[in-house]
C-alpha cells in the first residue's frame, strides 16, 4: 500500500505508508529525522550530516549533498529519499525520483521550514513527534528595540565573497530578529567587503558553514570595513532548518545583545 503527498515544489509523489527505509540527503532534515525517533528507519547520510555524532560515524554515507553515490543508494534500497531544492542538484534528484519516491523541501522562510516540519512528521508517521518540535522552536517574529535595526551583512563564503541575498532562510532569521539584511540582492550574490560601506552596515556576521570563517578573516574584514563590528557565528543556527531551530532562539537573543552592546545602541 502507498499513498500520494506533494512535495514542497509540487510534485506528486507516492510514498509507503509507513517508510522503513529512508535516505535524507540534507543535513538539517538529517538530524530532523533523528529528533523524530527514526534510528531504525534511516539506512543512508551524507558525509555532512554530522549530527547526531552516532549517525555521523555508523549510518552509511552516500556522498555529498551535491555529489551523491548514487551506487551506494542503489545498494541501500530506499523507499524514501528526503532532499532539498536548493542543497541538492536537480539532475540526481530527477535521476534518483525514475527509481525510488523522492520528497523534496523548498525553503526560504521560517514558515516554510515549520512546514517543512511538519509534514515529514506526517509522510514519516511521525506526526505528534514533530509537532512537538514545532512548539519548542521559540523564535521572535521580530524583536523590536528602542533603537533603529541592526543594519547586517552575513557572508556564507570567500573568494569569492558571497553573501545572503534578501529571499534566504538564513535572511528571514535575520529579520526576525529586528536586524536589516543590507543585501538586497536575490540568492547568494557575490559581495565585495568594501562595498558594505555605502550600504552603511553595521555588523558583518562571518559564518562557520559553508566556508569555515576563523578570527584571521575578522581582520581582514575590519581592515576593509573601519569601524564596523565584525562576528563569528554559529552558521546551523542561522541556517538549519529543521530541528535545530530549536536551539536557535536562545542562541539568537544572546547574540542579539552582544551585537546591540558592541555598537553602543
Amino acid at each position: 500500500m502507498g499513498r500520494v503527498v506533494t512535495d514542497m515544489t509540487g510534485r506528486k509523489v507516492t510514498i509507503p505508508d509507513v517508510p522503513q527505509r529512508i535516505i535524507s540527503v540534507v543535513p538539517s532534515q538529517t538530524e530532523l529525522l533523528y529528533d523524530l525517533g527514526l534510528d531504525n528507519e534511516v539506512v543512508g547520510i551524507t558525509k555532512f550530516c554530522v549530527h547526531p555524532n552516532s549517525w555521523f560515524r555508523n549510518k552509511t554515507r552516500v556522498g555529498g549533498t551535491k555529489n551523491l553515490r548514487m551506487d551506494v543508494i542503489d545498494t541501500l534500497c530506499p523507499d524514501l529519499i528526503i532532499a532539498n531544492k536548493e542543497e541538492n542538484t536537480k539532475e540526481q534528484i530527477e535521476a534518483l525520483a525514475m527509481k525510488y519516491p523522492v520528497w523534496v523541501s523548498d525553503i526560504t522562510t521560517i514558515a516554510e521550514a515549520r512546514n517543512m516540519i511538519r509534514a515529514v512528521g506526517d509522510i514519516a508517521g511521525r506526526s505528534n513527534e514533530a509537532q512537538q518540535i514545532i512548539d519548542k522552536v521559540s523564535l521572535p517574529q521580530r524583536q523590536e528595540h528602542n533603537t533603529s535595526p541592526l543594519r547586517v551583512a552575513y557572508f556564507i563564503w570567500r573568494n569569492p565573497w558571497m553573501c545572503a541575498g534578501s529571499d534566504t532562510f538564513i535572511s528571514d532569521m535575520i529579520s526576525c530578529m529586528g536586524w536589516e539584511n543590507v543585501v538586497t540582492e536575490l540568492r547568494y550574490p557575490e559581495v565585495v567587503p568594501e562595498v558594505l560601506r555605502d550600504m552603511k552596515v553595521d555588523v558583518v556576521l562571518l559564518s562557520s558553514e559553508p566556508y569555515p570563517f576563523k578570527d584571521v578573516h575578522i581582520q581582514e574584514i575590519k581592515e576593509a570595513l573601519p569601524g564596523v563590528q565584525v562576528a563569528l557565528v554559529d552558521g546551523e543556527m542561522f541556517s538549519w532548518y529543521g530541528s535545530r531551530m530549536m536551539l536557535a532562539g536562545a542562541y539568537m537573543q544572546e547574540l542579539s545583545g552582544i551585537l546591540y552592546a558592541k555598537t553602543g545602541r
